[in-house]
């Protein structure tokens, strides 16, 4: 099940991007981004969806706003131990989905250079790499996808 954050929802979040990207501290030189994101305000603002498993537990979240003419992907996190379960598909698919359903054209995310596993993942969940660029002190690259 996915739904919108509530603010009870906020530990669980942190702890869920604590889990999954801290293996990335070494490989990028200190915490990825969403380690430090104001999850409180992110919730508030109504951009934190979750999935939960069937007794409630938190299994993954994911960011996500509508900017001019596309959705905005800012951070999918799954639970280790979900990990390979279709949790971060389902959530990637939500957040199309509910772009498709403000009338936005397109999909925009991005990833640190040295997230290895997503850059193979998004071209297979349909996205284009469109650009490479130092945001933050973080190498990033950007995908896009188009929706129809």
């Amino acid at each position: 099940m996915i739904r919108l954050a509530e603010a009870a929802d906020e530990a669980a979040v942190r702890a869920c991007a604590e889990r999954a990207y801290s293996p990335y501290i070494a490989a990028i030189g200190r915490p990825p981004a969403p380690m430090a994101a104001d999850y409180r305000a992110l919730i508030a603002a109504g951009q934190v969806h979750v999935s939960l498993a069937g007794d409630g537990a938190l299994l993954g979240f994911i960011v996500f706003r509508a900017e001019a003419g596309h959705m905005l992907l800012e951070n999918v996190a799954v639970q280790p131990a979900a990990a390979g379960r279709g949790v971060g598909g389902a959530l990637i698919r939500f957040c199309e989905d509910q772009a498709r359903r403000l009338g936005l054209h397109a999909v925009r995310l991005y990833t640190n250079e040295k997230m290895s596993e997503n850059l193979a993942i998004y071209p297979r969940l349909g996205y284009r790499e469109v650009a490479r660029r130092v945001e933050d002190g973080f190498a990033r690259v950007f995908f896009e996808k188009p929706l129809g």
